[in-house]
């Protein structure tokens, strides 16, 4: 209080010159650099009060904070755009996903304009970049061990005649019989569903019975997946003369004690303690990474050409590629951690 009372007798004239950074908005030296996204709003809606409370409003102040403080700061986001939404989105309206994506990429950013948003840079994920970086991480999974393909009984519409991804799935969750459970998960009791375990499943394109078929896809190994104790970013991980399977503990080993620590200090919600811990106790799976859809990243790989990644190992990714798109170098915000 006494050092407020203080600076406010000096006045204005006292305060530090404005920082007014490079454009494009790049770490500095000696600076506190700040990287602040937004969690990605999905584009098949128009956004309301709500979603600028829930999805950017809280980054805007904290954004605004920071410059104030006169720290060096980037703040992006983006629209979400690949996925079962988008493509359910289309048949809704009678448009392309393309078309839908472009429909209301305009009109979010239009929204968040008028709200005086103050990103220094609003993208979205169908982007070449997008492509670029996430095939290169899935290659460097790949490369490493950490790819499985495996069969799957998959729900098969006739009357579409498509396999059907999670979302274009509903029906009653098979744990506490919600009647409205989605093909991955159940948004009442939170249990993770493969879509063949749902009861009375319906296609949501047409309201039919599908039928259960055998197709091939691709998997991220979890239980196998190990981080190296000698990771610090950058490439030098990559360059680990040993292997890390044998040298590094597993993810499950090293994650259950960041998580209890994040838990006691952090401000986690109740759900995403209550998600967090069931994946724990239940023990982490294998993870289908691709999907029977057209719209989205596609897989660079003989044999799976024609799907495409699921949109939860896109999207994240997502805030790499908006970057990418803001400034070539945009690999000194997201592996430059000394800075």
């Amino acid at each position: 209080v006494a050092a407020a009372v203080d600076a406010w007798g000096r006045g204005a004239a006292a305060l530090p010159k404005p920082w007014r950074p490079q454009q494009p908005v790049l770490p500095v030296e000696g600076m506190r650099n700040v990287l602040i996204t937004s969690a990605l709003p999905y584009v098949n809606n128009v956004p309301h009060l709500g979603n600028i409370i829930g999805c950017v409003l809280s980054a805007d102040a904290f954004a605004r904070y920071c410059r104030l403080r006169n720290w060096n700061t980037l703040y992006v986001c983006g629209t979400d755009e690949y996925g079962t939404a988008t493509e359910t989105k289309a048949v809704e309206e009678g448009l392309t996903p393309r078309e839908i994506c472009d429909k209301y990429h305009a009109v979010h950013a239009d929204i968040y304009r008028w709200f005086h948003i103050s990103f220094d840079y609003f993208g979205r994920t169908t982007t070449a970049q997008q492509t670029a970086i996430s095939q290169d991480i899935f290659q460097r999974l790949l490369a490493r061990g950490f790819v499985l393909q495996d069969t799957v009984q998959q729900l098969h519409c006739a009357g579409c005649q498509r396999f059907l991804a999670d979302r274009f799935v509903e029906g009653i969750c098979p744990f506490c019989a919600f009647q409205e459970a989605r093909g991955d998960q159940c948004d009442k009791c939170g249990k993770l569903i493969n879509a063949v375990e749902l009861k009375a499943p319906r296609c949501k394109l047409c309201g039919d019975s599908p039928a259960v078929r055998p197709t091939r896809h691709l998997f991220l190994d979890l239980p196998k997946v190990s981080v190296p104790r000698c990771w610090t970013g950058g490439e030098g991980a990559l360059s680990c003369p040993r292997d890390v399977t044998v040298c590094c503990p597993q993810l499950e080993e090293r994650l259950q004690p960041w998580l209890e620590r994040c838990w006691a200090t952090g401000n986690w919600t109740a759900n995403a303690r209550y998600i967090t811990r069931s994946w724990i106790r239940d023990g982490l799976r294998p993870r289908c990474i691709t999907r029977d859809l057209q719209w989205g990243t596609p897989v660079p790989l003989d044999g799976f050409r024609d799907k495409v990644f699921y949109v939860w190992f896109d999207a994240p990714i997502g805030y790499l590629s908006i970057t990418a798109n803001y400034t070539e170098h945009w690999e000194r915000w997201w592996k430059n951690p000394q800075q």
